[in-house]
């Protein structure tokens, strides 16, 4: 868990601990606990962190420094489509399709 961000995030909103604990229906002292890392932070307490600061666990637990996470995705339609085209082809369809797009580059 990174708690450097949940201090980060609640910072971010202009609150104080008293603020976030309030929020989070938790004791000042305990958020106090979890925000500097004396006490690790369950499972519930992290998805209430999350959906108050509207980001992703993955975010909170360090995974990514996307505040969305790895769970929402960045890639356009398009992209989504190609990448799941992908997926379904054979190796070696898709050997070739890399290969084309190998070409392509050099051809720009």
């Amino acid at each position: 868990m990174n708690y450097g961000r949940v201090r980060d995030l609640r910072e971010d909103a202009d609150m104080t601990q008293k603020q976030a604990a309030e929020k989070l229906f938790l004791h000042l002292t305990q958020y106090r606990r979890y925000e500097c890392g004396e006490s690790e932070i369950p499972l519930h307490i992290a998805i209430n962190i999350a959906k108050l600061y509207n980001v992703s666990l993955d975010y909170i637990a360090g995974l990514t420094d996307d505040k969305r996470g790895l769970t929402r995705s960045a890639l356009t339609e398009n992209e989504t489509q190609l990448i799941n085209g992908f997926r379904k082809l054979d190796s070696i369809a898709q050997g070739r399709v890399l290969e084309r797009v190998e070409m392509l580059k050099i051809s720009k």
